[in-house]
């Protein structure tokens, strides 16, 4: 299947790069969380941290939605043992660095980390509706254009012509995923990629959510977003735009708490 033209094909680290220049559905999040944050993160005060269970996720992604090939021509398994522990050397030390240096790979996961990433793939691969959502379209595509007055970019986990964009999240516990949905801004991240796609292609994607168990039984489940609930996000998401033009023509940054607040839950 060939490619769409507006559908860039490029690694992450020049998709980040570029975040400089172009507002993206995180940097957006930030905003509506904290004015305050978003300048200190945009002005290079705040750095943004790597963590493990970050680099678990993208490795889950690259699995996933990617394929085993390409996970395992970006990512070592294993690593080296220190003769006088017998325990694993540290991914921080020089012994780990020269491990993943000769295995000419640019990433690395532990043993554990292996197994369970390939019971998540297999859990999401024997699910009713799953497999259908990332089969015949692409990986990680990104998409830029101006929206409401700026320019912004996506970079989708999944797109396909015919079911839309699909995201991919791994979580603790598939029972609470709709509440740490709401928690984490998941709604108004999809509702930004739907807006930013369709404002450069004029596409009205559908868009679903693939959620996974990152521990036993390794849950999958599929939630498709009505069109009402990001139609509710897209709002939210314009206003924080419009507020943020403002932010950026006045240089001013509130943290969202300089009045008093009434406390009245008992």
């Amino acid at each position: 299947m060939q490619r769409p033209g507006w559908l860039i094909e490029e690694s992450a680290d020049v998709y980040h790069a570029k975040s400089r220049e172009n507002l993206s559905s995180h940097q957006l999040g930030d905003f509506r969380k904290c004015p305050y944050l978003y300048w200190k993160k945009h002005s290079g005060l705040i750095a943004d941290k790597d963590s493990p269970a970050y680099a678990f996720g993208r490795a889950a992604h690259t699995l996933v939605l990617e394929g085993r090939e390409t996970f395992e021509n970006e990512y070592a398994v294993g690593g080296p043992t220190n003769p006088k522990t017998g325990k694993p050397f540290g991914s921080s030390t020089k012994a780990y660095a020269s491990w993943l240096a000769e295995s000419g790979k640019t990433s690395a996961v532990t043993n554990d980390d292996a197994i369970t990433l390939e019971l998540m793939e297999r859990s999401v691969l024997v699910h009713p509706e799953a497999p259908a959502l990332i089969t015949d379209g692409f990986a990680e595509g990104v998409v830029r254009t101006d929206y409401c007055g700026l320019p912004c970019q996506i970079r989708v986990d999944y797109y396909q012509s015919e079911r839309g964009l699909v995201d991919l999240k791994t979580c603790d516990d598939l029972t609470w995923f709709e509440s740490d949905a709401r928690r984490f801004g998941y709604l108004h991240q999809v509702a930004f990629y739907r807006s930013v796609l369709r404002q450069a292609t004029g596409i009205d994607a559908a868009v679903h959510i693939i959620a996974i168990e990152k521990k036993e039984p390794f849950r999958c489940g599929v939630w498709r977003i009505s069109p009402e609930a990001l139609d509710f996000a897209q709002t939210e998401n314009e206003s924080a735009i419009q507020r943020l033009k403002v932010c950026m023509e006045t240089q001013v940054w509130p943290t969202g708490y300089e009045s008093i607040r009434i406390y009245d839950t008992v």
